[in-house]
């Protein structure tokens, strides 16, 4: 599971695929898997609880870790079953990668944004799964940053066709 890139419309699909890979790790960014832009404090906790019951309690799954370039945290980090559960705001992604770097392989980065989830997952050697909602439904700045890591898709994932 080393690396590669998977694009998903579904989230549903993404989640099914995080499952089949069986990884030690699972990095999720959290808008908007978890919780769409600029919602509430209670979609933010009710997405994240969701979120650890599906990946959570996984055979495998070691670390859970929720990563957000943004401030918004859960009102609580919920208890995984089986994994420890980590939330990281302002998470600094691409550049930082320290708070990952203890994190066991395989692993697998859950997003919604080439230059900062993909990135971050092609520095840590894990997989990308590309949530990719539709574009009209994103907010301007999202949507801009999408467009600019399309841009830079061949070369972040060069000679990987994205699979879906």
């Amino acid at each position: 599971m080393t690396g590669g890139y998977e694009r998903f419309a579904s989230a549903s699909r993404l989640l099914q695929r995080a499952r089949e890979l069986s990884p030690k790790t699972a990095i999720v960014d959290v808008e908007p898997l978890v919780a769409w832009w600029d919602s509430g404090q209670e979609p933010l906790d009710a997405g994240v609880a969701s979120m650890v019951s599906e990946l959570g309690e996984l055979g495998g799954v070691s670390v859970l870790c929720f990563a957000t370039n943004s401030v918004r945290r859960p009102s609580a980090v919920p208890a995984g079953a089986g994994a420890h559960v980590v939330y990281l705001a302002s998470a600094g992604k691409p550049l930082q990668i320290a708070p990952y770097q203890t994190m066991p392989a395989p692993g697998v980065v859950i997003g919604d944004q080439v230059l900062t989830d993909g990135v971050l997952a092609r520095r840590l050697g894990f997989a990308f799964l590309h949530y990719c909602p539709d574009p009209a439904s994103m907010p301007i700045g999202p949507r801009l940053l999408r467009y600019c890591g399309q841009l830079v898709m061949p070369v972040v994932f060069h000679g990987q066709q994205p699979a879906n």
